[in-house]
């Protein structure tokens, strides 16, 4: 079936689907409107008043599609060019409307999670879980403004459950396609003033070649991972709360030495260790008109890769550790003016470290590296207004002042208005912004640093608009938008050293819909068009594609069963062949694919799941010469209470 084909019919269903729906279902569409998204503002701020553009992906389809990881629930959000090196476990990166993976802030209940210790701080999201998360908040756009470096192109927010006032707990075991096991459980509930809710997990894989097995690879390379998920909060009295949330994260990963022709290795594994914990105080004085929050955060971030030599790579062998960690304190208090002004400030101090060690053999000979521990050290202060005019003017603005330890001072703001016209249930908004990322430890300190590097900038502008129909219930949204990356902090082969070489350029458009009614019937449609220039080469950057399209159908029977259909469509896009020297640019092929899924109850308590992904085996790559899964099946029961 061709896109536009398909494009077509899923028109026709919508319409279809939609047409004959009354308009007395006032209380859903008002649930709609007055949705509540915490990442674009860092405040409770309903849709209705938000100008920026923002995905959120609620607990229920994070159930119902029945995935074990957050990745794959990011294929379908519009703005987002997703991929990953091979099967479970292989490196998997998010960028966001044409900028680099590195340019996204990535956070789990505020905790920054992107890695100090990689070459450019980039957030691999391979083993991160869907445990305990109770939603996922994707803002995108330069956001430096309110959570400063590395928000260059967008923030990825997951927020974590909280415990429900009825007690409850499941228990749940999976298995299908490349002897995939998965069993989870979890619990939650309130006990007095105390809010609790934990999960674990763990899954096991004979998984793919992680060199794609069309170039001749035939070893599998398998996958295991342990995650541990808790949220503790602790209300010391009517105005004081504390908590403290964590996330372990243990997994181990076969992978082989390159994509394409003989890159299998039987013997290399890494083994990567993800530490996170935050804990926090909130102070609510005034009738709740002040309020302030307070944390510590800290995370441990701890990767080994282990080759030893094999029969068919005698004089081959790597032996390496990589440790990242990142300590930082927050406070901000969010100042209630008057029923139409909301002003939030506050301050971040942060400190990140890093170390390696890496030695390898090879017919070249023996090769050490040794990255003796360094730090950079930042402080940064935000202002921000939120203010509304008769509830039909909203607008968002603020700026930003960080001090960095290496590079001196940087400022950023943002603009963010909208205006909703009540007579046609219309929203015009816009947003303008600036966002910085500083150079990482690798890049300043490293054999290849350079300690004057500046940091890397960006200038984000967006404008659209959002049309309500049907009591709220069906949305349609369009939005322009256009970015401009300067002093990009690239590779230099020819002197080996990082310098500020790249400026680079995305333009696009984003047309969204989105349909619910209160029936349990679900409809999803986001098509992207990215056009992005290396201006240094007059080249597209890499790995991001023009043309993307995603389709969602998901319904609920009579609170019993649960299925969802989704279809994704990514198009064309240009990636380097590293199989021969010199590398050569490629061009991917676009591909499409089918997901089903869905659960049915036995009885209350008892729940059966299952899904299918690529249901047409469609032969692709996300990374040129590195496999993806084909057909895949899962199945399970679950058990729980609440």
């Amino acid at each position: 079936m061709s896109l536009k084909s398909f494009l077509l019919i899923t028109l026709t269903l919508t319409i279809i689907l939609t047409a004959g729906e009354s308009c007395s279902q006032e209380a859903m569409g008002e649930a709609v409107m007055e949705e509540i998204v915490i990442t674009a503002t860092r405040t409770e701020t309903a849709v209705k008043e938000l100008a920026m553009s923002f995905t959120v992906i609620p607990e229920e389809i994070l159930k119902s599609r029945g995935k074990e990881m957050v990745f794959d629930f990011l294929k379908t959000v519009p703005g987002l060019d997703v991929s990953r090196s091979g099967g479970p476990g292989g490196t998997a990166t998010i960028l966001i409307r044409g900028a680099k993976s590195e340019h996204t802030l990535i956070l789990i209940d505020g905790m920054e999670t992107n890695d100090p210790i990689s070459p450019s701080k980039t957030y691999n999201f391979a083993h991160l879980t869907t445990d305990n998360i109770e939603r996922i908040e994707i803002v995108r756009g330069p956001q430096s403004t309110i959570y400063g470096s590395e928000a260059i192109g967008g923030i990825i927010n997951i927020i974590t459950k909280k415990g429900s006032a009825d007690p409850g707990f499941f228990l749940s075991a999976e298995g299908g396609t490349y002897r995939t096991l998965l069993s989870r459980m979890g619990f939650n509930g309130v006990y007095e003033r105390l809010n609790y809710s934990a999960a674990l997990s763990r899954m096991e894989s004979e998984g793919i070649s992680g060199a794609n097995e069309k170039d001749g690879n035939s070893e599998k390379d398998g996958y295991a991972n342990t995650t541990f998920s808790t949220r503790l909060s602790l209300d010391a009295s009517d105005n004081v709360r504390f908590g403290l949330i964590s996330r372990v994260i243990d997994s181990e990963t076969d992978i082989d030495n390159s994509g394409g022709p003989f890159g299998d290795d039987p013997n290399n594994v890494i083994d990567d260790r993800q530490i996170y914990v935050k804990a926090t105080a909130d102070i609510s004085l005034f009738d709740g008109r002040w309020k302030n929050h307070a944390g510590i955060l800290f995370s441990d971030i701890n990767r080994k890769n282990n080759n030893g030599t094999d029969a068919a790579h005698p004089d081959d062998l790597v032996r390496s550790e990589f440790k990242g960690r990142n300590t930082k304190f927050e406070w901000q208090s969010i100042v209630n003016l008057n029923e139409n002004n909301l002003l939030t400030f506050g301050v971040d101090i942060k400190e990140e470290k890093g170390e390696s060690d890496y030695y390898s053999e090879s017919a070249w000979g023996p090769f050490s590296s040794v990255f003796d521990e360094k730090t950079a050290n930042n402080k940064g202060f935000f202002v921000q207004d939120q203010f509304k005019y008769n509830n039909v003017f909203f607008i968002t603005f603020g700026g930003r002042f960080d001090d960095h330890e290496k590079f001196g001072t940087k400022s950023t703001f943002r603009i963010a208005p909208a205006f909703f016209i009540e007579e046609t249930n219309t929203k015009l908004k816009a947003t303008i912004g600036t966002g910085f990322k500083a150079p990482t430890l690798y890049q300043l300190y490293s054999d290849y640093g350079t300690e004057d590097l500046e940091p890397e900038e960006s200038t984000g502008i967006d404008a659209g608009i959002e049309q309500f129909f049907l009591e709220n219930r069906l949305v349609f949204e369009g939005v322009f938008f256009h970015n401009k990356f300067d002093n990009m902090i690239d590779y230099n082969s020819d002197l080996w050293i990082y310098e500020n070489i790249a400026d680079a350029k995305s333009i696009g458009i984003e047309f969204i819909s989105k349909y619910r009614n209160s029936n349990g019937l679900m409809l999803g449609m986001a098509y992207t068009y990215t056009d992005t220039e290396d201006e240094t080469t007059g080249e597209d950057l890499l790995r991001r594609a023009k043309n993307k399209f995603s389709f969602d159908l998901g319904y609920r029977f009579a609170e019993k069963a649960m299925v969802n259909f989704n279809f994704i469509h990514t198009g064309e896009r240009d990636d380097m062949d590293y199989s021969s020297w010199p590398a050569s640019r490629v061009k991917l092929d676009g591909y499409n694919l089918v997901n089903i899924s869905g659960t049915y109850k036995i009885t209350n308590s008892i729940e059966i799941i299952g899904r299918i992904d690529n249901l047409f085996d469609e032969d692709y790559e996300d990374v040129k010469g590195y496999g993806t899964p084909g057909f895949t099946f899962m199945s399970g029961i679950r058990f729980g209470m609440n």
